[in-house]
């Protein structure tokens, strides 16, 4: 329980983060994606609702689907900063490289709760 909780709360802030910040989203989404501003607010949603959801059993394994799916959804935007990385200077590029496998625990921890209540 205490692992999915801050899975929760670690997409209920991120998702707010893009509320509060959505030009530091849209500055990341790759060019070749169409209405970026509105895939950012389906981001936005779709975090807090998926981290809200897995605190709900009777939502919890079809919204960790869904945050599975959307962390997959990200992944273009995180590649792009690292081929990119002259748009992301204030970035350290090794910073950058160490966020794309990091994608596979968050994936995982996700997926856990499509199986485990």
């Amino acid at each position: 329980m205490i692992g999915r909780t801050i899975l929760a709360i670690l997409f209920i802030i991120s998702g707010s983060l893009h509320f509060l910040a959505p030009q530091v989203y849209l500055k990341i989404m790759p060019p070749f994606l169409p209405v970026p501003l509105t895939l950012v607010q389906i981001s936005e949603a779709a975090e807090i609702f998926g981290g809200l959801g897995l605190l709900v059993s009777s939502t919890r394994r079809v919204v960790a689907w869904g945050l599975v799916a959307l962390l997959v959804a990200v992944l273009p935007a995180n590649i792009y900063m690292v081929i990119d990385h002259a748009r992301f200077a204030s970035f350290p590029l090794w910073a950058l490289w160490l966020r794309l496998p990091l994608q596979l625990p968050l994936i995982y921890w996700a997926w856990y709760y499509t199986k485990h209540q």
